[in-house]
């Protein structure tokens, strides 16, 4: 009899315990979809595409080739190392067109995943969006024309400068200008190409975009002037509710400034 109830008790035991560890595998089980996968990711991942906006009218950094339509430059390649990050195909995105005006609606109404696209990390940005930390940092600049005779913000008194809509531009110069106790007007423009234009057909004195971009325009008869103004840190952009894709974005930024890779592509696109 004792023998029996030894057994017994032993066997119950053995099922409290196997009860026991079932039951800590279940908790131990990560909470989204059982992969430890944020949901925002494992969308893209189910779509099998990255969604992103891009520049297309910025030569080196993102730009449309009117003949062959496609699209490259430093912030595609980037698109490119995230894609392989999070689909493990850098290959697998769809780019989007966007502008200084259009790239937060659409990261808003979620027809692009992320922004990549000379978006210049502000205290009021962080308020509405996700940013990584910083890939590029750039300072607001000047082109005029050669035969101007302007060869500082001084010399834009009274005079009108081009600028995109919606960009940071604007208000780095008005704050120099401000500073320096002068006067300057703006314009502004749906896209880069449609300032530069305007500045060729004498509408405007001076086209006004950070130094990276405008360089991208500079010809025979304009002159990029030499002063910066207000540092523009570039971040890649995500919804403020997706922490998750965030973190993914910002830890492979991270990886390839350690790893030299983000050295290697502005070597590889000329930007200093």
């Amino acid at each position: 009899m004792k023998k029996l109830y030894v057994l017994i008790l032993s066997l119950m035991m053995f099922i409290a315990l196997a009860v026991a560890g079932c039951g800590s595998t279940t908790d131990s089980k990560p909470a989204a979809g059982g992969t430890g996968t944020a949901p925002e990711v494992k969308a893209i991942q189910d779509r099998g595409t990255l969604k992103v906006g891009v520049k297309v009218d910025v030569p080196k950094f993102g730009f449309k080739d009117p003949k062959t339509g496609q699209i490259d430059g430093f912030e595609i390649d980037l698109t490119r190392a995230l894609a392989k990050k999070i689909l493990g195909d850098e290959k697998k995105f769809e780019a989007q067109g966007v502008t200084a005006k259009t790239r937060g609606p659409l990261l808003d109404n979620g027809e692009v995943d992320l922004v990549i696209a000379t978006f210049t990390i502000t205290e009021e940005r962080k308020q509405s969006y996700n940013f990584s930390d910083p890939y590029f940092t750039d300072g607001v600049a000047l082109m005029v024309k050669k035969d101007s005779g302007i060869t500082d913000l001084k010399g834009l008194a009274d005079k009108t400068i081009g600028v995109a809509q919606s960009a940071t531009s604007k208000k780095a110069i008005q704050e120099a200008a401000d500073k320096q106790g002068i006067k300057v007007k703006f314009l502004e423009f749906g896209t880069y190409p449609e300032i530069k234009t305007a500045l060729d057909s004498g509408r405007i004195n001076c086209f006004s975009v950070d130094g990276a971009i405008l360089y991208g325009y500079l010809d025979d008869t304009t002159v990029i002037l030499n002063d910066r103004f207000t540092p523009q840190e570039y971040g890649v952009a995500s919804k403020k509710a997706n922490a998750g894709l965030a973190k993914v974005v910002n830890d492979t930024i991270n990886d390839m400034k350690k790893s030299g890779e983000l050295d290697k592509l502005m070597q590889k696109w000329g930007l200093k």
